[in-house]
């Protein structure tokens, strides 16, 4: 395809900070060999670091790297699977999964896959292209299905050009192309595992200056409580409890009635030191009342010993600038 989907090879242990710069070498050193070609040494060196550090997620991701490059999808969609269990806030493995996927023409695991990778991180400009060019191809067998039904739908067979037009080859799989030649160090690696050929012509847009309307500035203000309620989740997720509670109001109202500091101590035991935890939100229903938002949604949590899923209702208050968790309600 023209714009295959693209695949990554980041820095997955800058981004986590879990693991002492003293491992960096082991890092380089496999780095070197997959530069080198040497894909098989690569996997050697990187299986001796496993079995010193299973949860190394840079090693982890590296194998999967060159598991795809050695076209063993399968062994490499459960490395990115793991990883993506391990690590639900890292978005790159949820990236590369979705290429194997697509690759395969599983499209509908493919968009499932990034649509992660986009709540994981909504700035994630190659998971949003990737999902484009996934839907696209959803759209080419939808509308290749009612040629086949009616070959004389000539809406269908425009819509079917336009799309071909688009995104190349719609017939088969996504076969991303694979750039070995020059991949970045792996202290700084965005987009080098796999590359999409550039389009032949890029078009500047002519800048234009925005006119903020009141209903501009409503969404904009949704979005912004949409990213503290995320990111609430995502401090509960990482069992960060200093931040998990500073997303809370100094007048905050404890469920139960009880002291801030009890319920604050509370929260502290039931969130510390328990194992793996996450915490996804879904179908947020945000309103806004001057500076009152009420926000809902469908809570996913899983812990090593607990998995639930609840409606839950935030109502945050806008205090000096920031909005913050006046009230917190389970169920309907």
């Amino acid at each position: 395809m023209r714009n295959s989907i693209k695949s990554v090879f980041a820095a997955i242990v800058l981004s986590i900070g879990l693991f002492p710069l003293a491992h960096a070498d082991d890092a380089l050193d496999a780095s070197k060999l997959y530069k080198a070609g040497q894909l098989n040494e690569a996997i050697k060196k990187i299986d001796a670091v496993l079995a010193q550090r299973p949860k190394d997620a840079q090693m982890r991701f590296l194998k999967g790297i060159i598991l795809t490059e050695q076209n063993k999808p399968a062994e490499a969609i459960t490395i990115f699977s793991k990883l993506t269990d391990d690590y639900p806030e890292l978005p790159e493995p949820y990236n590369n999964l979705a290429v194997l996927y697509a690759s395969n023409g599983q499209y509908l695991k493919a968009s499932a896959a990034l649509e992660m990778a986009i709540r994981t991180n909504p700035t994630y400009g190659t998971a949003h292209e990737n999902l484009g060019d996934v839907y696209a191809k959803l759209a080419s067998q939808s509308y290749d299905k009612a040629l086949q039904l009616d070959s004389a739908n000539s809406t269908a067979k425009l819509k079917l050009n336009l799309v071909k037009n688009l995104i190349g080859n719609t017939t088969g799989g996504t076969n991303p192309k694979t750039n070995t030649s020059n991949p970045a160090p792996i202290a700084s690696i965005p987009n080098t595992a796999m590359v999409a050929t550039p389009p032949a012509k890029v078009i500047e847009p002519k800048p234009v200056t925005p006119t903020v309307t009141k209903s501009t500035a409503a969404i904009n203000e949704k979005d912004n409580v949409l990213d503290v309620v995320e990111s609430w989740a995502k401090a509960w997720s990482n069992q960060n409890v200093s931040k998990y509670l500073a997303f809370y109001a100094k007048d905050f109202q404890t469920p139960n009635g009880e002291s801030r500091n009890t319920w604050s101590e509370d929260r502290r035991s039931r969130i510390e030191g328990k194992g793996k935890i996450n915490v996804r939100i879904d179908a947020p229903n945000i309103s806004i009342d001057s500076n009152v938002a009420t926000v809902k949604f469908k809570q996913f949590y899983t812990s090593d010993r607990l998995s639930s899923t609840s409606r839950k209702t935030l109502v945050l208050s806008k205090q000096d600038g920031k909005w913050l968790i006046k009230q917190e309600r389970s169920g309907n």
